[in-house]
């Protein structure tokens, strides 16, 4: 379909987009990647007045060190986040879910921002992003403030960026140490994840002393599977993970579509669970 007319805008400074934006109000959409909004627009599900491009903007590009966080600008493209020695050193668990993502067309130009900022619970990266414990730093007209991934992913494709904010970098506390892996179920190559589950295990003395879960497609937004977190602290063997795996699915909320039914869904999230916990163990 053809999308329906919009204004459009490139500023070349994140001041200048926060400006254009604060004066279009809710009318306006960001273009980050495009590999969000504009099948959107092709669609006719959205029909903003004006679109934004701010994939011109080199200050949102790029990953550096501030101490013991990894920080990412949020147009930094999927390709650059999982070739990046940084990310792959200090968030191992972010490069290899980002190498899943779609094809090598979408990772060249979609980019880490515009996937968070879409809010898509289907999206692999938004749980990776809360098992990693990320923020999310957003600049508008008051400044810039900080958000915690728990807090920034509100319903269903809904964010807490406000209209006249832009998304700017995302910090990851460094994940030295961890074991991490990303498993997901999608019946065809390419495809939305139908389940995903995203793991970080720290082992002390053969043991789990800590797990951090990510769930994909198990809710509204991407959730914490917090009973399974707590119910593999201290195993030590095989039997054990798949035990506490079992309550992976426990205070989620799967949908019914045509791709699975929620009892499916819960079924996947404790296989995967297990699968990429065990993974994840055997390399820390």
């Amino acid at each position: 379909m053809i999308p329906p007319a919009f204004e459009y805008a490139r500023p070349a400074t994140v001041d200048e987009a926060v400006r254009t934006l604060a004066e279009a109000g809710e009318e306006a959409k960001v273009l980050a990647g495009g590999q969000s909004l504009l099948p959107l627009l092709r669609l006719r599900l959205a029909f903003p007045e004006l679109v934004v491009d701010v994939g011109r903007i080199p200050e949102l590009r790029g990953v550096r060190e501030d101490g013991d966080t990894l920080v990412i600008g949020a147009m930094t493209t999927h390709h650059d986040v999982v070739t990046s020695p940084l990310v792959r050193r200090h968030a191992g668990l972010l490069a290899a879910a980002t190498a899943t993502v779609a094809d090598p067309a979408v990772r060249h130009r979609g980019t880490l921002g515009g996937s968070l900022a879409h809010a898509d619970p289907a999206g692999d990266l938004p749980a990776v992003i809360l098992a990693l414990g990320g923020e999310l730093v957003a600049q508008g007209p008051r400044g810039r403030r900080t958000i915690a991934a728990g807090d920034f992913f509100v319903d269903y494709l809904q964010s807490a960026l406000e209209p006249d904010e832009l998304l700017v970098e995302v910090r990851l506390p460094k994940a030295d140490g961890w074991g991490f892996h990303y498993e997901k179920f999608h019946p065809v190559a390419q495809s939305w994840a139908t389940v995903g589950v995203a793991a970080l295990v720290r082992r002390d003395d053969g043991h789990i002393a800590e797990a951090r879960i990510g769930l994909t497609n198990m809710g509204a937004t991407p959730l914490r599977a917090s009973a399974a977190e707590e119910a593999l602290t201290g195993a030590g063997d095989p039997q054990a993970v798949a035990r506490a795996a079992q309550s992976a699915a426990q205070g989620t909320r799967p949908s019914q579509d045509t791709a699975a039914s929620p009892e499916y869904r819960e079924h996947l999230a404790r296989v995967l669970t297990r699968r990429a916990v065990l993974t994840a163990a055997a390399m820390g």
